[in-house]
């Protein structure tokens, strides 16, 4: 009846009439996803009105009020296959200013037509194959980033900023031929890396490095919601850069890292929005060369050099309860370099795994990350493992008992999903610098024995990578208990063909996506 009402004035076609009568179904139906089929013919008879009433000289108010219901009804995928048409695709290309001949966004009047197009065409094209396709033959991509180069300074525009990253996101996620050229051919890093640069408001201090105001405002939800978009644009526009081939890539991914430092310590306007952009952080960094995240930690500054910034391995082997007391009170710093990043990354792969649940999609990629990192790059294995495996002085509990990282990620080495007890397992091994004697001490037999079995040492020894000598960490507690210690040997043991080299990437886009129509 709604449909009824609502086409017959369309058809009437007096402005201040559609849009008294398309804003009541706008209001009525704003949180409509599912639809009575009954009525299927009548929604795509207004849609085809509402494309027409859009190609005349109407009111602004009445072109919002005519792109909000269009909206609601693509989010019907059997309405949209009679109306995604190359003109339909045109009228709201031409709206969204897309189109190249449209130079600049200085009627702010405008500024509601531009967001609401973009989100039509993110529904559009999200659920239309035609449309698809129909994006590949306007040059869509070009046209956003041609949209996005005019706004990414401008930060009263964030919503058409916001909707045009999404729409980009859309497009690489559902063509991978897009992705190669959002990469090359339109300088999608860079410019997408600029966007997050002008949504965090970096300065930078020097070439990888950003100043961060401790005591500044987290950021606003507006800046939020953009800085999630081009993160989950550059995931795709990233998605296969495992390998650096040329100096101006390396700058670029370091750039790009530096930027995603930045992110991780700095909040949102909510604890969730926050997990929501570091989760998104996490993602694109393991999409980073490993070779460019030395970036993530960088030598103090002068004023983080003070007195109470002792480091770590100033102190000799022999003082574990002076560097177990160091490390309490300043977790951020070792070895003369600022760890914040790395300990926030920890922080985040520790409320993951307090969750409980979702471990393959939440878990995996921050532990993956942690991996990869420690085993490039000396500074932050060792830091890390100061944190997750100190030297070790409960010996009369099993290695699974209790609740510090450690206990918990060795609770993971025996989890039901394979993919997560191997990367909890090939995390602690590095960690352990790939020794499975420092292993066994931390993890006990029975919890390692399958990262062992598929490592053919199950009889010891030790990987195939190369880490430097440390001196000995073992406590007075450990060796005196370790002639009679047998830890975690009486656990059951059950092995399973595994891959030895485990590597969790999070390549689906719809995992990012959080959302599907608008």
């Amino acid at each position: 009846m709604d449909e009824e009402r609502a086409l017959y004035i369309v058809r009437a076609g007096e402005a201040g009439a559609i849009e008294r009568v398309l804003r009541d179904y706008s209001d009525k139906h704003r949180a409509t996803f599912k639809f009575e089929s009954t009525d299927e013919d009548k929604r795509k008879k207004l849609c085809e009105g509402i494309f027409k009433v859009l190609l005349k000289d109407i009111p602004t108010t009445c072109q919002v009020s005519c792109l909000e219901v269009l909206r609601i009804l693509s989010r019907d995928k059997k309405v949209l296959v009679p109306v995604t048409t190359k003109e339909n695709m045109q009228i709201l290309l031409r709206l969204a200013k897309l189109n190249e001949s449209d130079d600049s966004l200085e009627k702010v009047s405008e500024f509601p037509v531009i967001v609401e197009s973009l989100k039509c065409l993110c529904n559009i094209v999200f659920n239309s194959q035609m449309a698809q396709q129909l994006s590949l033959e306007l040059n869509l991509a070009a046209k956003l980033c041609n949209l996005l180069r005019k706004c990414k300074d401008r930060k009263f525009i964030n919503d058409i900023k916001c909707f045009d990253l999404r729409l980009l996101f859309v497009l690489s996620l559902l063509h991978t031929d897009i992705r190669s050229q959002l990469r090359y051919e339109l300088q999608g890093l860079p410019l997408l890396t600029q966007i997050l640069e002008s949504a965090f408001s970096i300065k930078w201090t020097d070439e990888y490095e950003s100043a961060i105001d401790r005591n500044g405002p987290p950021l606003s939800p507006q800046e939020t919601d953009c800085a999630i978009e081009a993160l989950k644009a550059l995931f795709n526009v990233t998605v296969d850069s495992w390998k650096v081939h040329k100096e101006g890539d390396s700058h670029q991914f370091r750039v790009m890292a530096a930027v995603l430092r930045h992110c991780l310590l700095i909040v949102g306007p909510t604890e969730d929005k926050t997990e929501e952009l570091h989760s998104n952080a996490v993602n694109l960094l393991s999409n980073v060369p490993v070779s460019c995240l030395d970036v993530l930690i960088c030598p103090l500054t002068h004023e983080e050099t003070a007195p109470e910034a002792t480091t770590l391995d100033e102190l000799p082997s022999d003082k574990t309860a002076e560097k177990e007391t160091v490390l309490k009170n300043n977790t951020m710093v070792y070895n003369g370099m600022n760890m914040e990043a790395i300990h926030v990354l920890l922080s985040f792969m520790e409320k993951r795994i307090d969750k409980g649940s979702s471990y393959r999609e939440g878990l995996t990629p921050v532990l993956s990350l942690l991996t990869e990192c420690s085993r490039a790059h000396r500074n932050i294995r060792k830091f890390l493992k100061d944190q997750v495996l100190p030297p070790l002085r409960d010996v009369t509990n099993r290695p699974e008992v209790g609740s510090t990282v450690r206990n918990k990620l060795v609770r993971l080495m025996t989890h039901v999903d394979l993919g997560v007890k191997q990367i909890a397992a090939e995390f602690l091994f590095v960690l352990c610098k790939e020794r499975v004697d420092s292993l066994l001490k931390y993890t006990g037999y029975g919890n390692a024995a399958g990262l062992l079995a598929a490592r053919g040492l199950l009889a010891g020894g030790r990987g195939d990578n190369w880490y430097s000598e440390d001196e000995d960490t073992d406590t007075e507690e450990y060796k005196n208990a370790k002639p009679n210690a047998s830890i975690g040997k009486s656990r059951e043991i059950t092995l399973h063909p595994v891959d030895p080299r485990p590597t969790v990437k999070n390549v689906s886009g719809f995992r990012l996506m959080h959302q599907g129509n608008l």
